[in-house]
């Protein structure tokens, strides 16, 4: 039987049948498939049942895992089917493409080279009068069992002698038909399954000596292959010709549903809305298969398709909401399926640690999202959330930490887990740090902190460690943070670098880590912060004292983390001489007094004192608002509780200049918005009750007077206020 050429559609169902089927007819000796060389040797594990398409052929180049490629198959690709049937029936199966080692670093490729057509296929769909490539593939393909192969080699013979070639192709082709003149020598019933793009190419009668010419010069590069998980997600938004389908759930589900192709779709969508809450009946289902066949039988289509289907389902099913039918597009057209390979698949041994690892902690690599809550008290939840810490500092950032993370500061964390194909590539460069994700990932952090050239660099490292549980790491970190912190004079640098080693000393028993080592560092931390913060807070720009305000903030609540009195005391004491200078921002001073207030160093008479001082008018009306700004981040429940202070600020409020209101409103409203409605609730009825004063008794509204100020008050609480 002579030798048969099989041009099909990548990732089309149609395609996979038809292949399948000439392919137990013709019975070849051999088959060749469009595809990588190199990845000969990886062929026989498509008949073992543990390679779960979807999954890719990985290249990458072994002394530099970033330049990598893929090529993706589905359990509809034609590739796939017919590899299936060779390997089932001890048929020989070789890629013939040009191998991806002699595709890498060519920088003799011309610039500007001509493009083929995006896509034959939407080619020939347009000559049909079909504005949807797919659609029509559909029709003359999917839907009608067997494709025409010699027709469709014939359609694309004529596209390509209307299109410029592409170079890049012209020396693929070139290497094909040197792989089929070496087949031929000893078989005469081959079988070749490609694009069909490719097929006038290696069909046509070409000199050896002309290919030759074309491949002469090509340098080879060391390049190695594996299998790794693919997902339809991905494989919807593949780049490239021929390499990607908008709908891969949907191909998967002709290929896989031998009858009622229609009706099961659309009961899977209804599952789908079901699951998300809402109510579907069968009735739905019913009366949406009615239509899309309705649908079909107009538009003259052998069969429903995908969007007559859709069209059913936005109306019946979705009611027309929109967001549910992007749902169904989401879980159904295109699917997050993702492949699985074999445990003992070749592959680097990092990658084989965190499948180890994965099994032991039972966390299974999924592609669609999933909120995963951890109890750190817990021993396998301890272990998964060290594997997580290590893979984000290894740039595999499989789980995010979520909304709701306190993973540093409770034995409670959550997180955002969802597998990427391309974690397979983050996986190979990583590989060169070491076997292990523990050993890879203690590597990493040492050649980061010695790496690191500031203290805002090193210090994060520090917390890492600790939940990742990096203890061999730990040196080479303190040692840098040492270093780092000795040469940086930068007050703000050093309160920066307070809270991540405050929080690494306070839960580091949560995570059973030794953490004594940082004492002394941050003490020694500390003290630098005392000393150098009452120069640090003079002559600030307004931008620059709210970025120090909260830098301030940061440290206090750090520090009430630890349990050092004496460390503490002398943070006090500091933030004291601060809240009695002249020269101190009155944004950070009027921050400072609330802290001191609430650590109880001043009471109510000193504090309603110091408001007092400020709120006068010999104060510019900017610095006081900004002195309020700081006293008030804390929350509005104190104005709620203590209607002397509530009495000083509505006092300096009502004597503000006019001219002076507008530029002080800004700042007022923005204090002002940030209490709780609760809070803003409460102030507005005492402003409204008229009491605002410590001795009510001997307080006299002037009712006119308080009327006046009641559009203000409404404008700064952001709600409206009656007088009555």
């Amino acid at each position: 039987m002579p030798e048969r050429f099989y041009g099909v559609r990548h990732h089309g169902p149609g395609s996979a049948r038809a292949v399948v089927a000439a392919l137990a007819e013709q019975r070849p000796d051999v088959l060749l498939v469009e595809g990588p060389p190199e990845a000969d040797a990886l062929v026989k594990w498509v008949a073992d049942e543990r390679l779960v398409p979807p999954v890719a052929l990985l290249g990458y180049v072994a002394d530099d895992p970033r330049q990598a490629a893929y090529w993706p198959f589905a359990v509809f690709s034609p590739e796939w089917q017919a590899i299936r049937w060779a390997t089932a029936h001890d048929v020989p199966v070789r890629f013939f493409d040009l191998p991806y080692a002699y595709r890498l670093g060519r920088e003799d490729e011309p610039a500007d080279r001509p493009e083929r057509p995006a896509d034959p296929i939407g080619e020939l769909a347009a000559a049909a009068g079909y504005d949807d490539p797919e659609r029509w593939w559909e029709d003359v393909v999917e839907h009608r069992g067997a494709p025409a192969f010699e027709a469709i080699g014939e359609a694309m013979a004529a596209i390509r002698a209307e299109s410029a070639e592409d170079p890049n192709d012209l020396v693929r082709e070139a290497h094909m038909r040197g792989v089929l003149r070496e087949v031929r020598k000893t078989h005469a019933n081959l079988a070749v399954v490609c694009g069909a793009w490719h097929v006038p190419a290696l069909t046509a009668k070409v000199s050896a000596a002309h290919d030759t010419a074309l491949l002469k010069g090509r340098k080879k590069t060391k390049v190695t292959f594996t299998w790794v998980p693919w997902t339809y997600g991905r494989l919807a938004s593949w780049q490239g010709y021929g390499a990607g389908v908008r709908s891969p759930g949907w191909y998967h589900h002709l290929f896989t549903t031998p009858d009622e192709v229609v009706t099961r779709w659309l009961v899977a969508a209804a599952g789908v809305l079901r699951d998300e809450g809402v109510p579907t009946s069968s009735a739905h289902v019913i009366e949406a298969v009615r239509l899309a066949e309705a649908l079909a039988i107009l538009r003259a289509r052998p069969l429903a398709g995908l969007a007559e289907l859709t069209e059913a389902t936005r109306a019946v099913l979705c009611e027309g909401d929109e967001l549910r039918v992007e749902l169904i597009g989401r879980r159904l057209v295109v699917s997050e399926r993702l492949g699985a390979v074999p445990d003992d698949m070749p592959a680097v041994p990092l990658a084989r640690d965190l499948a180890a690892q994965q099994r032991t902690l039972r966390l299974k690599a999924e592609a669609l999202e999933r909120v995963l809550d951890l109890d750190l008290r817990r021993e396998i939840d301890l272990g998964r959330s060290r594997l997580l810490h290590r893979l984000r500092l290894l740039r595999v950032p499989w789980g995010e930490p979520g909304d709701n993370y306190r993973g540093k500061g409770t034995f409670r964390e959550s997180w955002r887990l969802r597998w990427l194909p391309e974690f397979a590539i983050s996986l190979v460069e990583a590989g060169g740090y070491g076997t292990t994700v523990a050993g890879a990932a203690t590597a990493k952090v040492t050649e980061d902190a010695r790496a690191a050239e500031t203290l805002a660099e090193v210090t994060p490292l520090v917390e890492v460690c600790l939940l990742a549980d990096l203890p061999e790491a730990y040196p080479a970190v303190l040692h840098a943070l040492d270093t780092r912190a000795a040469l940086d004079a930068d007050v703000a640098h050093l309160m920066g670098a307070v809270p991540p080693l405050a929080r690494t000393l306070r839960y580091g028993d949560v995570r059973g880590t030794d953490v004594t080592s940082l004492v002394e560092v941050t003490n020694g931390l500390v003290v630098r912060v005392c000393v150098g913060l009452p120069g640090a807070v003079t002559s600030l720009a307004d931008e620059a004292a709210g970025a120090l305000r909260d830098l301030v903030d940061a440290v206090h609540a750090a520090l009430a983390m630890l349990d050092d009195p004496a460390l503490r005391d002398r943070w006090l004491e500091a933030l004291g001489g601060l809240a009695g200078s002249d020269r101190t921002h009155p944004l950070i001073a009027g921050r400072v007094t609330r802290l001191l207030y609430d650590a109880g160093r001043l009471d109510a008479d000193e504090t309603r004192r110091r408001m007092g001082l400020v709120l006068t008018a010999g104060t510019p009306p900017s610095d006081a608002a900004h002195w309020i700004e700081g006293f008030l981040a804390g929350g509005g429940l104190l104005l709620v509780h203590d209607t002397a202070l509530l009495s000083l600020v509505d006092q300096w409020l009502a004597g503000v200049a006019a001219d002076s209101f507008t530029d002080v409103l800004p700042l007022l409203r923005r204090t002002f918005g940030t209490f709780a409605e609760p809070e803003r609730r409460s102030i507005g009825e005492r402003v409204r009750g008229g009491v605002t004063a410590a001795e009510p008794a001997a307080f006299a509204l002037d009712d006119e007077r308080a009327a006046a100020v009641l559009p203000t008050l409404a404008v700064l609480l952001g709600r409206e206020i009656h007088h009555g």
